[in-house]
Order: structure tokens, then C-alpha cells, then sequence
């Protein structure tokens, strides 16, 4: 049998989405050390899983890794479509656990496209890798087409900075009872209608405040600079995608973005890619006050939803066998 555990992770925006510019995407975030989802596997004759998520993946992997099949299990998983990388997580973890199971290794960066994953934002595959802060090269702009491309015709970008995320640090997690982000077909449709329209002039101010506020923040250790840094690049992301989700974030993320942002336990607060899933900035020091700021904003807002903190992940999944 083998195991593989992983978990989610915060994806705090792009650097551009402009096509004025060469290098189009360029994604950051963080690994986070919960929710945690675990998947098993052995080899079979056939794929037997009772996910249907994971027994498309199961199928898929089976197929490039050219082995007749797994019985797979899902021990534990990810909110489906919140904004916390359950897609990308649960094929990575799915490949890597058949892979295992059948003496292979995974190639998870390289079989990811393969699954459908990594063709906009590497930081899903990279944490997978190696946890941490991570900020991706992304793509070639000149490669954007208007249809969307081929599964397995991309390659996950490049890793440009990764940093470990301080021991200190803590993630606040709030996610309401809302609609799930767009994924799929949806989800691609409506970044190719963004990324057509998008302001070049937006990518010039991430770009400032990534160079000049996120990764000397990560790479000093200032979680107050920090915090500060991702929220803004998370707003100005927002003005790109204000067409297609109503506003600089979706509703009600707006409402509970505002909240956090009011509480000194918060050092800054966003929607994590396309939501509904709220993060906040915050150390181990203020993690029981950001979490009473996240029960609060919920109840301000008039929505049920889950809270929790999380601490940064500085390692890969866990495949054991």
C-alpha cells in the first residue's frame, strides 16, 4: 500500500494578466499545513475508487504511468472548489500514490499537465513539491490563445522565488457557506475574457509591490510587511477580475475581507484565487484573536462558514509506501 498526505494552500494572486507584456500569469502563495488530505493506494488488475474525483485521476495516472490499476481511497480531502488548491492536490496525490503502489516514481511536475493541471498557475504543483512561499515564472504570453489549449500541451511553470515560510507565521482561513470559485470550463472562459481586457498599467503596480513589499518581507521574516504586501497584491488582482465576479472580490468575501481588515490581529486579508475562501495574515502570537476576528466577520456578514489557522508548510507531500 502506499500513502500519500498533502494538504491545502492560499494562492494570493498573478503578476500580470496583461498580454502587453512578455511573461504572461506568474502566480503566488503558500502551502499550508491544513486542511489535510490523504490518499491510499495498491496495485490492482483495475481502478476501484469510491471518489469520483479521484477515480478520474486514478484512471488517468494508470494510463501515463502505464499500469493495469489501484484500489484508491480518499482518507481525508479538500473543500471542493473553495479556493484552496483541492484540484491540483488531489491529482498530484492520487498519481503519486498509484505511482508508488506500482514501484514508479510520481513526475509529478512533468505528468501534470497530463491531469489537467499547473496550464495557469505552477504554485499548486509546487507546493506539492516542496511546500513553501512560492512565487512561479509563468507562461510565454505570446503562447495565449483564445481557445483553450489542449490537456498536456503546457508545461507547469518555472519556480522563480521560493522562500520557507517563518515558524512564527500563521494563516487565518474563513470559509463561508457561498458558492463554490469557478473551476473547469467556467473557470477558463472567464480568465481568457479577463486576461483579453486586462489593464497593463495594474501589472506594473504588482509587480512593485511583489519586488518591493512580498519578497523582502518573506525573505526578512516580517510578517506585518508581509500580510500588508499580499493583500494589496490581491486587491489590484481584484480590479482585473471585478467584471467577472462582481466587484474587487466575490460575494460575500468583500464583507469579511473589510472585517479582517479592521482587526489588529490581522496583518492584511484577501480571497484566495477565485474564492470563496478569505485569508488573513496573522502570527502565532495573535492566532486565537485572528480567529475570533474570522468568527466575527461571518457573523457581521450574516453567513455560516468554517474558521481555522493554519501554520505554512515547508515540506512536499508525504509518499510512503
Amino acid at each position: 500500500m502506499a500513502r500519500v498526505e498533502t494538504a491545502g494552500r492560499l494562492h494570493f494572486g498573478f503578476g500580470n494578466l496583461s498580454l502587453a507584456y512578455d511573461r504572461l500569469y506568474g502566480a503566488l502563495g503558500v502551502a499550508l499545513d491544513r486542511p489535510p488530505l490523504a490518499v491510499e493506494a495498491t496495485a490492482a488488475e483495475s481502478v476501484r475508487c469510491d471518489d469520483e474525483v479521484a477515480a478520474e485521476y486514478a484512471e488517468r495516472a494508470c494510463d501515463l504511468l502505464s499500469v493495469s490499476g489501484a484500489d484508491v481511497s480518499v482518507e481525508s480531502g479538500l473543500p471542493r472548489h473553495a479556493g484552496l488548491g483541492s484540484g491540483t492536490q488531489i491529482a498530484l496525490a492520487v498519481l503519486a500514490a498509484v505511482a508508488r503502489a506500482h514501484g514508479r516514481a510520481p513526475g509529478a511536475r512533468e505528468r501534470a499537465p497530463d491531469l489537467g493541471r499547473g496550464g495557469r498557475s505552477g504554485v499548486g504543483v509546487a507546493t506539492f513539491e516542496q511546500g513553501g512561499f512560492v512565487l512561479d515564472a509563468g507562461h510565454p504570453a505570446a503562447l495565449f490563445t483564445a481557445d483553450a489549449p489542449e490537456v498536456g500541451s503546457w508545461a507547469v511553470p518555472e519556480v522563480s522565488a521560493r522562500h520557507p515560510i517563518p515558524e512564527g507565521w500563521r494563516f487565518l482561513v474563513v470559509v463561508p457557506d457561498a458558492p463554490s470559485g469557478r473551476s473547469g470550463d467556467d473557470e477558463d472562459a472567464a480568465m481568457r475574457r479577463t486576461v483579453a481586457d486586462a489593464d497593463p498599467d495594474l501589472a506594473d503596480r504588482v509587480a512593485g509591490v511583489v519586488v518591493r513589499g512580498v519578497l523582502p518581507a518573506v525573505a526578512a521574516g516580517d510578517v506585518a510587511r508581509f500580510g500588508d504586501a499580499v493583500s494589496e497584491v490581491g486587491r489590484l488582482n481584484g480590479a482585473w477580475y471585478a467584471d467577472e465576479q462582481g466587484g474587487t472580490y466575490r460575494p460575500p468575501v468583500g464583507s469579511l475581507v473589510d472585517s479582517l481588515s479592521g482587526s489588529a490581529a490581522v496583518y492584511g486579508a484577501g480571497q484566495s484565487s477565485w474564492g470563496p475562501a478569505v485569508y488573513g495574515v496573522t502570527d502565532d502570537e495573535h492566532a486565537a484573536a485572528a480567529r475570533e476576528a474570522g468568527e466575527e466577520a461571518l457573523d457581521a456578514a450574516g453567513v455560516d462558514g468554517e474558521v481555522f489557522v493554519a501554520a505554512g508548510r515547508n515540506r512536499g507531500a508525504s509518499i510512503d509506501s
